[in-house]
């Protein structure tokens, strides 16, 4: 008996040293392939590039358009820019110009993902909206762990507004709920803890989610949102799931960004 012991006892320590030592490609998901040119994606976008602070240059998209309020979309954690085009011509539609950004190791961008690293890709985002193209009000977007990131960026550079988009309180809770016989907590490297954050952004925000989302569990971006306080508006989307189409291209979704830059005082 005691050999059969020591002998599970060493299968748990190799597993979770495995778990330990793989686990952003668990966390992480990109599609490392290049992205197509912006032009034949969305009519009138052009191929951006910009700079992080440890020397990566990230490819993007940007679409142009008339407003004076920009949105930066940060994503998911799997595929790239590719498959946030249609929410990226859902919001030009409204004269709202994107960038639509991928972070380092995702669309034939160089570098491997980290909780740090996707920090400096947004910063390095933001400071290009900015510096090179000249719009001082940007409304942040972040889709799931993008969430995190957008929140992250909107504490040291306020946004004119925040739309998180299934936004999860902390990744060990999201981790927890899509694998509850591990011990995510005690394992995971990156932390993206948004709640710990969002009590500290100024600016407007709109949490949605899903009432059928199994990844992000619906209970996570509500308590993000009571952590968030009265600056908060929290849009239920009934009957979605995380991936569902309706985060890309739905009214509620579109809505609550156009509405934001408007209440920035954006320009039509």
């Amino acid at each position: 008996m005691r050999t059969v012991v020591v002998i599970v006892g060493v299968v748990v320590v190799v597993l979770l040293a495995l778990l330990w030592a793989c686990q952003r490609h668990l966390i992480y998901l990109p599609d490392r392939q290049p992205a197509p040119s912006a032009a034949t994606v969305i009519p009138g976008a052009r191929d951006v590039s910009f700079t992080t602070r440890d020397g990566l240059r990230l490819a993007a998209w940007f679409v142009p358009g008339e407003r004076d309020v920009a949105v930066l979309i940060t994503g998911g954690n799997a595929g790239n820019r590719l498959h946030r085009a249609p929410l990226a011509r859902a919001l030009a539609a409204h004269g709202l110009p994107v960038l639509l950004m991928d972070y380092r190791g995702y669309g034939g961008n160089p570098g491997s993902p980290t909780e740090d690293g996707l920090t400096l890709d947004a910063l390095a985002a933001r400071r290009f909206l900015g510096d090179t193209l000249g719009h001082t009000k940007v409304v942040y977007f972040g889709e799931s762990l993008g969430a995190a990131v957008a929140t992250r960026l909107a504490v040291d550079h306020p946004p004119a507004g925040l739309v998180l988009r299934s936004p999860f309180t902390d990744l060990a809770a999201a981790g927890q709920a899509n694998y509850p016989y591990l011990p995510v907590r005690l394992l995971l490297r990156d932390r993206f803890p948004v709640t710990d954050l969002i009590a500290g952004v100024r600016a407007p925000t709109v949490i949605l989610y899903g009432t059928r989302d199994t990844i992000v569990p619906p209970r996570l971006s509500r308590a993000v949102a009571e952590a968030a306080g009265d600056s908060a508006t929290l849009i239920e989307v009934t009957g979605a799931g995380h991936n569902d189409q309706v985060f890309l291209t739905g009214s509620e979704l579109v809505g609550a960004v156009v509405k934001l830059a408007d209440r920035a005082g954006g320009t039509r």
